[in-house]
């Protein structure tokens, strides 16, 4: 039975990012389940949007994003539209518009050879025992068992080790639903909507690579006909669908308060959206997944006696901008406050006709 420093739960951006930088410096184990290349096996739904934040990560790891990730085509704005109130605004963003598969690839190819990767694989159980945490897992048709000191929970919304670790705790969860059509718009466009008769979080629609894809995060319960029901509303605002190509379905996380941010206890870690590191606002989590995986590389490679408390400290200010991130939901998702917001046109980009 093999003995790690870290062992990695997970392979999305959060899990890649502290990946590569753990290694070489400890004995690390990650483990996946997308598989190492192509498009077959476990893919994560995503619109694929790298939002500034995320992008200064990169510049501070020096890393520059090749074109295999990048899709096409790079929209400077965002189409917010109030179905109820009929309104409709254009407000400036930066994000890069990417393939968020190819993405998730491209981040797990630059982890270093010294680091155990184990891809395709599904992680059974964890328990702590002796001081070590201990893992079991399936990879390569074969039930394997290994220890570690450290244990990382980036393993995503229905994380393994956030439930070990909190087994009472609850944060409240959406079903996000997303649908693929041939691009039928002369101008592409993102776009993110709202409509409080369907969801009290709200949906979104992007154009990549000749696809428009329409989604949103709806209650868990009726999803899908919430979803059905506002596809028929967008009809009245130029949005056209025809066929789905494809449809995606997974959980989302949705923190509304200060305690839904976990990072863990007894040398095991939470990051990412494991932690619930995602904005309550746009539910964005990339830029939160390379940031919390960036501080706890710092944590670990400071060997601190406590890195649970130290990781909770660093993590700190990250939280606090969440909290933000929650209170800017709230405004956005109020119908009277986000009426007023738009009717006073603030930062709208006028579109010539």
């Amino acid at each position: 039975m093999a003995h790690f420093d870290v062992a990695i739960i997970g392979l999305g951006p959060a899990g890649s990012a502290l990946a590569r930088q753990l290694a070489g410096k400890m004995r690390v184990i990650a483990l996946d389940k997308k598989r190492q290349c192509g498009s077959e096996g476990f893919t994560k739904p995503c619109g694929g949007l790298l939002a500034p934040d995320a992008q200064r990560a990169f510049i501070r790891d020096g890393i520059t994003l090749p074109v295999k990730v990048i899709a096409n085509p790079q929209i400077f704005s965002v189409k917010t539209v109030d179905v109820a109130a009929g309104l409709t605004r254009n407000y400036p963003r930066s994000y890069i518009n990417i393939n968020r598969h190819a993405f998730d690839l491209w981040m797990k190819s630059l982890i270093p050879d010294v680091v155990t990767v184990h891809h395709d694989t599904l992680c059974r159980k964890v328990w702590r025992e002796d001081d070590e945490w201990h893992i079991s897992f399936q990879a390569d048709g074969l039930e394997q068992h290994i220890t570690a000191r450290y244990l990382v929970g980036a393993d995503g919304a229905n994380s393994l080790v956030r439930r070990h670790l909190y087994p009472e705790h609850q944060i409240r969860k959406y079903l996000a639903i997303q649908q693929w059509f041939a691009e039928a718009h002369a101008v592409p466009f993102y776009a993110c909507i709202f409509d409080n008769t369907v969801t009290d979080c709200y949906s979104w629609s992007i154009s990549k690579d000749g696809y428009f894809i329409f989604g949103g995060a709806y209650p868990m319960k009726d999803g899908q006909a919430r979803f059905e029901a506002l596809k028929a509303k967008m009809t009245d605002f130029a949005f056209h669908f025809g066929e789905p190509v494809k449809s995606e379905k997974c959980t989302v996380l949705f923190p509304s308060r200060w305690g839904d941010f976990v990072c863990g206890k007894e040398n095991a870690f939470l990051i990412g959206e494991a932690a619930g590191f995602i904005s309550a606002s746009s539910l964005e989590g990339i830029s939160y997944a390379l940031d919390s995986a960036e501080l706890l590389s710092q944590v670990l490679q400071g060997q601190r006696e406590d890195a649970n408390r130290a990781y909770t400290r660093s993590t700190f200010s990250l939280r606090l901008k969440l909290l933000g991130k929650i209170i800017k939901a709230r405004i956005l998702t109020q119908p009277r406050l986000r009426k007023a917001i738009m009717r006073s046109r603030i930062s709208d980009i006028r579109v010539r006709d």
